[in-house]
């Protein structure tokens, strides 16, 4: 019986990339020379947390950083910004949360979608991802094909496709 998984996950050794290349174009840029500026990935926590003196600074990092995303083939919907707090010696830090993984509603949401499309697979939830059971190979493309259509505001992949 063929099966497939549905997964969304994050390549850490690009977003490293991302973020180094990111860090490098801070540190060459004549708007930010002498600047305080500095940009931490907390790999336990999945956040990354950027310091800027103002706001103006920090939505530009912010932008450099999504453009590199996008340069390293990362889909940007991995990240979300959260808000602006005062840090220490009057300067702004931000939090960027790192989304790995299908939440529960994100789960339902295609499960809902592929039930109503009628094609004769299963769609179970495993923890943070999906698996999908049909009889034919043609059934489970299709509905790659229906998943794709579906946003559930992050990127999704499939993984472990056997015949």
């Amino acid at each position: 019986m063929p099966t497939f998984d549905v997964v969304s996950k994050i390549s850490y050794q690009e977003l490293n990339n991302a973020l180094s290349n990111c860090l490098r174009e801070v540190n060459t840029r004549y708007d930010f020379k002498g600047l305080n500026i500095t940009i931490e990935f907390k790999e336990k926590e999945k956040e990354i947390i950027t310091v800027a003196p103002d706001n103006m600074k920090l939505k530009q990092i912010n932008d450099l950083f999504t453009g590199h995303l996008v340069r390293r083939k990362i889909d940007p919907r991995i990240i979300k910004i959260k808000g602006v707090e005062d840090a220490t010696g009057n300067s702004k830090r931000q939090t960027i949360e790192l989304q790995e993984g299908i939440d529960q509603d994100s789960a339902k949401k295609i499960i809902t979608g592929v039930k109503a499309s009628k094609i004769k697979v299963q769609v179970k939830i495993q923890g943070d991802e999906l698996r999908v059971d049909g009889k034919k190979r043609d059934d489970l493309q299709e509905t790659m094909q229906l998943i794709r259509g579906i946003d559930i505001g992050r990127p999704v992949e499939f993984t472990n496709f056997r015949d």
